[in-house]
């Protein structure tokens, strides 16, 4: 200890760069203590205690409590057990100041209603049993008691949302959307119907696997007439529609005339709704999928082009 010279707590604010007030404090708190007095009672501290104050004022700037400093300085935890709880501390904190961000930020986009700010806060701030519980709840209303209700497994699962644990601002904000969005009943429905329709078209000896379903049908062959930027009231499009039919009928075991079309014409309009390519836009930014193509447009199509030659 230098052959024991010890410092006023003037000469040791000094020394330590902080303040004889702040000095006091910790003194009076038992983090540093005096190492003696003078005749009139001053406090004197040995010359260890400035690097002893240094550790300090380096674990304050940090953010630790008081107490666990003072377990620090007495050597009750070693630097590195701090450090670990303080650094999973501060992730909690972290990923509640990201959700609040998200949260806010949705706000100022949105402009909610009280109402609807509650709930962005609370799907934002579910815990990962609750947000399955609310996708299940989702995917039942979807398709229980379904006709070969086996085939849709494989479907659910691809409906899924797997939110990861260090989820980035992005995910966060596509869930609450999403989650939303499974929560509209008019959204359920329109699934709903979807699914069943989907269902009816299935026999009891369908295959295994499933023939395709009209959608994936006027995927593969009306997507390159809007790549192309073919009209649908075009002759070009002539061709389109008759191969659409006639996959659809041979699909389905139909026969190629007025009643299919019309019967796909329903199904296509009942498949026409964004919402569906919005929920897989944001299933897939959770999950970290590659971005779905939009289906929208090229049902649109179809529909527009068997309406155009309904009407002729």
């Amino acid at each position: 200890m230098d052959g024991g010279i010890l410092y006023s707590i003037g000469e040791l604010a000094q020394r330590s760069g902080l303040t004889v007030k702040t000095i006091r404090f910790y003194s009076d708190r038992g983090i540093v203590e005096p190492a003696g007095r003078t005749h009139a009672g001053y406090r004197l501290y040995a010359q260890d205690t400035v690097a002893r104050l240094a550790l300090v004022r380096t674990l304050r700037e940090l953010g630790l409590g008081l107490a666990m400093i003072r377990q620090v300085v007495d050597q009750e935890l070693s630097l590195s057990e701090v450090a670990a709880q303080h650094a999973a501390a501060l992730e909690a904190q972290i990923s509640i100041l990201r959700l609040r961000r998200v949260v806010l930020t949705a706000a100022a986009t949105r402009e909610p209603t009280p109402e609807e700010m509650e709930l962005i806060h609370q799907l934002a701030t579910l815990s990962e049993a609750e947000r399955r519980r609310l996708i299940d709840d989702f995917l039942n209303s979807v398709f229980d008691g379904l006709h070969r209700s086996s085939y849709y497994a494989a479907a659910r699962r691809s409906m899924t949302p797997e939110l990861p644990d260090s989820p980035t601002d992005e995910q966060i904000r596509a869930w609450v959307e999403l989650a939303e969005l499974s929560l509209d009943p008019d959204f359920r429905a329109s699934v709903r119907r979807l699914a069943e329709d989907h269902a009816a078209a299935l026999p009891d000896d369908a295959p295994t696997p499933p023939r395709p379903d009209v959608i994936a049908i006027v995927r593969d062959l009306v997507g390159p007439a809007v790549a192309r930027g073919i009209s649908p009231d075009s002759p070009l499009a002539d061709p389109v529609v008759a191969a659409l039919t006639a996959h659809c009928a041979l699909a389905h075991g139909r026969s190629d005339d007025a009643e299919l079309r019309r019967w796909l014409l329903r199904r296509l309009q009942a498949a026409s709704d964004p919402r569906r390519d919005q929920y897989l836009r944001l299933l897939a930014l959770i999950n970290d999928w590659p971005t779905p193509e939009r289906l929208t447009p090229v049902i649109d199509w179809a529909v527009a082009a068997l309406r155009m030659r309904a009407a002729r």
